[in-house]
């Protein structure tokens, strides 16, 4: 091959159909670096021209066409277009035509797509929509392979093979004691039935909950079923979601320990043009109603009575937090709640802004969706009555998005979170019940505190000991 000199400029080479021909056949016998290196022309044009022979006929013209183009990117001088490309002549071959009878003709990138598109084609339209099948209907497919093969019993049934091989295996293993056999137990559609009764049974149960606080109360039974079908299932029986606006929160708090911190609010209710007052106590940590009273009015005598009677059952508290209202706070001078809780040692924390109270207003919400709007009471009594029965299934039975959804108050405020988590795991769900037995829980009710260092002890909330006298 001759080597250009610097400064001297060379011409282009001009090759005939002849000279391209010989080097295709040559390339396609003994490999392009080969042909390229015996006619003296670069690799590249060789492999080009290898690529682009095609057969006879109109493709001739589309290859003469391709040469002609690449001709002119080279700065070659190009055909004109009206001198025509004869294909008729039998003694001028093509380049395809001048490779051996014996060697395939070469495809170009054009044709290579075209086929990958058509075998994409033909495999989807082979594609089968996916389907389920009932424990018969396998037992059947089995059947067929066991007699025939597995072959025919796809194209038979029209079933993939890899389903069938795959039943073969779960048998063998439920042969061997290791699994359920696919072609024996309840059919899909019963199943399915199975979870709507369930699920609607949850949601007539209590029609105050949403679709995922009914997927959670079925999973602590051990019921795993996703929100979207809840959600679909309750749809279709008639529920309607309600319409929520939430508003962003930026910061957020929560007690590090049951009894570290309540939360005192009242709601007011109208029973039959009779306005009620509801005190309700709140832990901050496990969101444990600790007590709750009902009276007329907002009165320092009901939260004196109701927080006293709290302490008594749950032990006292560190911290209170309440709004600045009357029955809790004395803009002059100092109420009795605050004289209350000076006596038993305990902290008390007026809020200043809505959102500190906001786990209460929250439950407040809770109680309206799912008491209130519910059920409708003729007298005080039959709503002190409904009350306390909500919450005491709201302490020990409902679970709490806040808890992570499989939890109810009760678990974390008695330290009994891992044990239901584990029993949940386990598969315990329907016979969990409510946790633990009473007998078992244990409440910090035996403390001893130094208060301005003076030691104290204390018993059920109460102040036994003080060695200050």
């Amino acid at each position: 091959m001759a080597t250009k000199k610097s400064g001297e400029r060379t011409e282009r080479r001009q090759y005939t159909d002849d000279e391209k021909a010989a080097a295709v056949a040559d390339a396609n016998a003994i490999g392009v670096c080969a042909a390229a290196k015996k006619h003296a022309i670069h690799q590249t044009n060789v492999s080009r021209w290898k690529n682009a022979a095609k057969p006879a006929g109109l493709e001739a013209v589309a290859s003469a066409n391709d040469v002609s183009a690449s001709a002119v990117t080279r700065g070659e001088p190009a055909k004109k277009a009206s001198e025509p490309v004869d294909t008729s002549k039998p003694a001028e071959k093509s380049e395809s035509e001048s490779v051996d009878e014996g060697t395939p003709a070469p495809t170009t990138k054009r044709s290579r797509r075209a086929k990958k598109k058509a075998r994409s084609a033909a495999r989807k339209e082979k594609r089968r929509p996916a389907r389920k099948y009932t424990p018969s209907e396998r037992a059947q497919i089995l059947e067929t392979a066991a007699k025939k093969s597995v072959t025919e019993a796809a194209e038979e049934h029209d079933v993939s093979r890899f389903s069938i091989y795959d039943w073969q295996r779960k048998v063998s293993r439920a042969a061997a004691g290791q699994g359920d056999s696919p072609t024996s137990g309840p059919a899909p559609q019963e199943i399915e039935e199975q979870r709507d009764k369930e699920i609607l049974g949850e949601w007539h149960k209590n029609p105050g909950l949403g679709p995922s606080q009914i997927k959670n109360q079925l999973r602590r039974r051990n019921i795993k079923v996703s929100v979207h079908t809840t959600r679909r299932v309750m749809e279709d029986a008639g529920y309607r979601p309600p319409k929520v606006k939430r508003e962003p929160h930026d910061e957020r708090f929560e007690a590090v320990r049951p009894n570290h911190l309540w939360h005192l609010d009242f709601v007011q209710r109208h029973i039959n043009r009779a306005s009620t007052f509801t005190l309700i106590l709140l832990d901050d940590c496990s969101r444990y109603a600790t007590g709750h009273g009902v009276d007329d009015a907002e009165r320092a005598d009901l939260v004196i009575d109701t927080f006293e009677e709290a302490v008594r059952l749950h032990g006292r508290p560190e911290m209170v937090l309440h709004d600045r209202g009357a029955a809790f706070w004395s803009w002059r001078g100092i109420s009795r709640f605050t004289a209350l809780l000076t006596e038993m040692g305990i902290d008390q924390i007026p809020a200043e802004h809505k959102e500190w109270n906001g786990k209460l207003e929250v439950f407040n919400a809770n109680i309206q969706k799912e008491l209130f709007d519910v059920h409708r009471f003729y007298d005080l009594a039959e709503m002190r009555r409904r009350l306390a029965a909500y919450l005491a299934w709201y302490n020990h039975q409902r679970t709490h998005h806040a808890l992570g959804g499989l939890l109810v108050p009760a678990d974390r405020y008695y330290g009994r979170a891992d044990e239901v988590l584990a029993r949940i795991e386990a598969g315990a769900g329907r016979e969990l019940g409510d946790g633990l037995d009473l007998r078992q829980r244990v409440l910090e009710l035996f403390k001893v505190a130094t208060h301005n260092g003076v030691p104290e002890v204390w018993l059920m909330g109460k102040k036994i000991l003080d060695l200050s006298k």
